[in-house]
C-alpha cells in the first residue's frame, strides 16, 4: 500500500514539473531595457515663468549702438503744449516714419552695459515707456495716440518699431557650439540676490556662440582667503551652484532665465559650458 501511495505521489510530482515546464515554454519571455523618458522643456518650465518672459521682453530691448538711438523719430511736443503725456493722449513726434507702420512703442535710454573685463560697449538697455498709434503723418512731424504707458511721456523719448518679441515656447535644451566664459552682468529687475526664476544678463551674445535654448552653468566665483600657515592669500576654487537656459540672444548679449540655483547667486558670478 505505501509502495502504490509513494508511486502516485513521483507520478504526480513528475506531472507538476512536466506542466511547469510547459508553461515556462508557453509563457514568452520579455527582455526589459533601460530608456530614457523625454519630456517637452515646457514640463519643466512652469507656465508663469514663461508668461513672464514675455512681459520681461515687452518692456526690456536691447540697443547695440548710441546712434541707434540718436537717429530715431523724438517726442517734440505734447498735445496743449503739455511737458508729460498720459495714455489717452496725443502727442508729435519728429522723425522719418514709414507709412506702412501703423504702431511704434516709445523708449527712453537706460543702462549701458560694459563688458567688465574689457570695457567694451556691449549694449544699451532701451527702457520700455508705452506705446501709440499713428493718426496723421506730414512732412517729418507724425501724430500719435498714446494706447499705453508705463510711467509718463516725455519729450525727447524715441520711437521705435515694434517687434514680435514673444516667448519660444518650444525651446531644445541643448550646450552652445563654442566654449563659453561669461560672467553675470546684470539683473535687470533690479533684485540683488539671484534665485530660481529669475533673469539675469549675460556679457556673450549671438558672437560668441550662444544660441536660444543653449544651457549654461552657473559658477559661484570663490573668495580669496588668508592661509594661515603660509601667510599668503589663497583663492577657494569656484563651486557649481547653479543653471540657467538662455532664452534671448543678442549681438554682444543675452537674457537667461535661472532654472536652478543651489544657493543665492549674485552680480560677477561667471557662466560655463555645462
Amino acid at each position: 500500500m505505501r509502495k502504490s501511495l509513494l508511486a502516485l505521489l513521483l507520478l504526480a510530482s513528475a506531472g507538476w514539473a512536466y506542466g511547469q515546464g510547459q508553461l515556462r515554454e508557453e509563457i514568452p519571455t520579455i527582455k526589459l531595457s533601460p530608456q530614457v523618458r523625454s519630456s517637452p522643456v515646457t514640463e519643466a518650465i512652469p507656465g508663469i515663468a514663461l508668461k513672464s518672459i514675455n512681459s520681461f521682453l515687452l518692456s526690456n530691448r536691447i540697443v547695440d549702438k548710441a546712434e541707434e538711438f540718436d537717429k530715431a523719430p523724438y517726442i517734440v511736443a505734447g498735445d496743449s503744449e503739455r511737458v508729460l503725456s498720459g495714455a489717452g493722449d496725443r502727442i508729435f513726434a519728429r522723425g522719418h516714419f514709414d507709412p506702412a507702420q501703423p504702431a511704434y512703442g516709445i523708449f527712453r535710454q537706460g543702462k549701458v552695459y560694459t563688458d567688465p573685463q574689457s570695457k567694451e560697449i556691449l549694449g544699451i538697455n532701451a527702457d520700455d515707456i508705452g506705446g501709440g498709434d499713428v493718426v496723421a503723418i506730414e512732412g517729418d512731424v507724425a501724430t500719435l495716440e498714446l494706447l499705453r504707458t508705463t510711467q509718463e511721456v516725455r519729450l525727447g523719448d524715441r520711437l521705435f518699431s515694434g517687434e514680435e518679441r514673444a516667448i519660444n515656447s518650444t525651446f531644445t535644451p541643448s550646450a552652445p557650439s563654442h566654449e563659453i566664459n561669461g560672467l553675470i552682468i546684470d539683473v535687470p529687475r533690479g533684485v540683488t540676490q539671484i534665485g530660481e526664476l529669475d533673469v539675469v544678463t549675460l556679457n556673450k551674445g549671438q558672437r560668441d556662440g550662444l544660441a536660444e535654448g543653449n544651457l549654461l552653468a552657473v559658477m559661484k566665483t570663490g573668495e580669496t582667503v588668508r592661509d594661515r600657515i603660509t601667510g599668503q592669500p589663497l583663492k577657494i576654487p569656484d563651486e557649481r551652484a547653479g543653471l540657467l537656459m538662455v532664452f534671448r540672444t543678442y549681438d554682444k548679449l543675452s537674457y537667461g532665465l535661472v532654472l536652478s540655483a543651489s544657493r543665492s547667486l549674485s552680480v560677477m558670478d561667471k557662466v560655463r559650458n555645462p
